[in-house]
This record gives C-alpha cells, sequence and structure tokens, in this order.
C-alpha cells in the first residue's frame, strides 16, 4: 500500500478534552500517528501531529482534521512534505538556564551560539518562575562539548547560570545524590569552626583555602590543620554542630528528592561528630567523614584511620551505588573543591556548586548561585512538582526562610 507521511500543526485556546476531540475526529480515516508534540503557553495549545495514512486517504485526513480544528476555534496548518528521521534529533542534550532576572538579550546570547554551533533548538519549557527564572532548551545537532564550552562563555559574560547535560541523564528513576557538606551542604568550613576555640582560626582557614583550590595535598594538609587542634575539649564538637548553617535550599533539596525516590549520600572531607547527625537530620542514606582521636574527652590532634580525602569520596560514591543497585550513570556528585574533583568525574553527573575553578573545569556543569535546591532544575525537577510534594505532605511552601528558596522576593 502506497502511504504518505504529513504533518499537522494546531494551534489555539486550550481546554480540557480538546487533544482528545481532534484525535477522535481521525478514528476511521486509517491514519497512523508517527510523532506527536504538544505543549501549553499561557493558555495557548501547540499539537505537532505527524501522521501515516494511504495516499488516496490523505484529503480525508486533512478535512477531519480541519473541520475539527474549526470547531475548536483554533487553526491548522498542514505540511505534506515534513523531514523525517531528522539527523539532529540524535544526541540531544539539555540546556538549563537560570537568572534573575531572565533578560530576552542573555536568551538571544545562549541561542545564538546554539545556532553558531549548528544546534537546533527542538523545545524550550519552563521549570520555575520564582525566586529565579529557569528555562530549559532541548538542542540537538550540536556537539555537547563545545556547546558545554560555548555556553561556559556566555555564563560568564551574561552573569547567569547555564547547565548542559545529556538527555538521558534526566530520565527518572532511582538515582544517587552524593553531596559534599562543607561549602556545599552546609555555609561553614566546620574545622575552622573547631579552629576558634583552639585560636587557630585564621591559620587553619588559610590551609582549608589552599587545598580547596587544589594547592596543597589534602591528606597532608588535613593532619597539618587536625593536628592544631590539640587541646580542645570535645565538648566544643557539640557546640559547632550546633551553630552550622545549611546552605539555603539545602532541606528543601534533600526532602524533595526523598520523596520523588531519590537515594541521598553525605560525604565530607569534615568530621563524624558533625556530618552523621547533619545526615539523619536531612534523611540521608549514608554518610562518611573523618573521624577526630579523643583522649580523655580531649581532641588529640590526629585522625582515626584513613582520611576522606578525594580518592575516598570517589570510592565511596561508588560503594553506595553498588550497595543501592544504582549503576554509576544514574548516580549524582556536587561539590565545591579541587577535593571533590574524583567524585565528581565519576559520577553520572557532576555538578559543581559555587566552586572553585579547579572543580568547575572537572564538572559536567555548575551552579552559581546561592540556592543548593537550584540542582533541582538540572535533575529536570520543575517548581511545581517541589509545591505539590510540599503541599502533599503537608509542607508550608514559603515560609523556610533561612533553607529554602521557596519564598517571593519583596515585593512580590
Amino acid at each position: 500500500m502506497n502511504t504518505t507521511p504529513v504533518l499537522y500543526t494546531i494551534t489555539g485556546q486550550d481546554r480540557p478534552g480538546v487533544t482528545a476531540g481532534l484525535l477522535e475526529s481521525l478514528d476511521t480515516t486509517g491514519a497512523e500517528v508517527i510523532d506527536a508534540e504538544q505543549i501549553v503557553i499561557r493558555g495557548e495549545l501547540v499539537l505537532c501531529l505527524l501522521l501515516n495514512m494511504p495516499a488516496e486517504s490523505q484529503p480525508d485526513v486533512t478535512r477531519s482534521l480541519q473541520a475539527a480544528a474549526l470547531r475548536e476555534g483554533m487553526s491548522i496548518a498542514v505540511d505534506e512534505e515534513p523531514a523525517l528521521d531528522d539527523p539532529r534529533r540524535l544526541g540531544r542534550v539539555l540546556v538549563t538556564v537560570m537568572a534573575e532576572p531572565l533578560c530576552p538579550t542573555a536568551l538571544a546570547g545562549i541561542t545564538r551560539r546554539i545556532a553558531d554551533l549548528g544546534g537546533n533548538i527542538d523545545r524550550i519549557e519552563r521549570l520555575a518562575g520564582y525566586p529565579l527564572v529557569v528555562v530549559r532548551l532541548t538542542v540537538s545537532g550540536a556537539d555537547e562539548g563545545d556547546l558545554r564550552e560555548a555556553l561556559a562563555a556566555e555564563s560568564a559574560s551574561g552573569g547567569l547560570d547555564i547547565a548542559v547535560q545529556r538527555l538521558a541523564l534526566t530520565r527518572r528513576g532511582t538515582h544517587l545524590v552524593v553531596m559534599d557538606v562543607d561549602s556545599t551542604l552546609i555555609q561553614d568550613e566546620v574545622i575552622e569552626l573547631i579552629a576558634h576555640y583552639a585560636g587557630c582560626e585564621e591559620e587553619v582557614r588559610a590551609v582549608t583555602e589552599a587545598a580547596m583550590r587544589g594547592e596543597l595535598d589534602f591528606t597532608e594538609s588535613l593532619h597539618a590543620r587536625v593536628s592544631l587542634l590539640a587541646g580542645v575539649h570535645v565538648s566544643a564538637l557539640d557546640e559547632v554542630r550546633d551553630t552550622i548553617r545549611l546552605t539555603p535550599g539545602a532541606r528543601t533539596l534533600c526532602r524533595t528528592l526523598k520523596r520523588l525516590g531519590y537515594r541521598i549520600a553525605v560525604v565530607s572531607g569534615g568530621f563524624t561528630h558533625v556530618v552523621e547527625p547533619l545526615a539523619a537530620r536531612l534523611g540521608a542514606d549514608y554518610a562518611l567523614a573523618n573521624e577526630l582521636e579523643v583522649v580523655d574527652g580531649v581532641l588529640t590532634g590526629r585522625v582515626v584511620g584513613p582520611v576522606v580525602d578525594r580518592r575516598g569520596k570517589a570510592e565511596a560514591l561508588r560503594r553506595f551505588a553498588a550497595e543501592s543497585n544504582i549503576p554509576l550513570e544514574q548516580t549524582v556528585a556536587i561539590g565545591d573543591g579541587a577535593n571533590d574533583v574524583d567524585m565528581i568525574s565519576l559520577a553520572g553527573l557532576g555538578i559543581a556548586f559555587n566552586a572553585k575553578p579547579a572543580l568547575k573545569a572537572a564538572a559536567d556543569t555548575s551552579v552559581n548561585v546561592p540556592y543548593l535546591d537550584a540542582v533541582l532544575y538540572v535533575l529536570g525537577i520543575t517548581r511545581e512538582e517541589v509545591e505539590a510534594a510540599d503541599a502533599a505532605d503537608g509542607v508550608p511552601t514559603r515560609a523556610d526562610l533561612t533553607e529554602s528558596t521557596l519564598i517571593t522576593r519583596p515585593g512580590r
């Protein structure tokens, strides 16, 4: 039988039952659906139907759809020679753009760079409208590495966050999210808080910053810093634990991931006395950190057992994934310093959060806004999904001003 494909594009005001009515009009025409895509923007529907049918049936199919569209008050365009199996659709990537505000010129710069690389924008959709404007572009036909490099330059010049990732990484299912703690999950560097009690805070801070930039070996720097804590009473660790500040959005991130079935792990070059209670508080499934030696209620200035360094963090990610029966390509790692490079490189998706240059260079994508739950958008989770999950659990959606971004900006 001689068949022919035809592309129908139908636009007009959306309401319940519109799509069903249009498709029902084809009931007796013998047409088959090859491809379909629909989007609604502010109540305006755009429906694309690629139909295959016997050549002699095409006039009847077109008349049926035109009549159905007219009844619904919609317009229809017909393309009798549509492109099939467009090679540009192969290897599609997602480009997530976060800004406040998102200016037309900024979005124009992004789309121009995509076009210059031979990329095509198949779809644009909004993920959130506050406190950041977040849109996601599905792009085909451009090399992922070239796109990431070009859009990193656009991000730097335009003052907005742009994340690039393979489409396959956003497929729903069981994932493992592994997070660094100091300066990622929390705003503080725990060893510096402890150093305050030893009177060597500035000295420890200088060594920490050099280690996070990758200028010093982490293990050696940790032993050097911990040695300065000798003589501090263990009660200081309790005080530090009670004063740490979660990064804004940390609680929302963990709460939402847990509701959606993700597994969560925290790995830290910090210390178990602080990290383990924090992990339990946030519902993490796994936790790993260094253990400070305590004798007679006083820190000795030594670490018990192997140091959790950059290699140890990567090994922990691999072990936690295996214990959860989650393949590495479905793991996500989030960190900020050179100590996180190995686990960021190993994960299916590595995210540099307000990170040092050494980590940004190794990560798949960067998030530079001060809200940790912005990571949800990179994972393809929308603000509406977050709020729906919160509402189902009776969680106030705009009340947590210190640990969530679910707030309106001043004046809203």
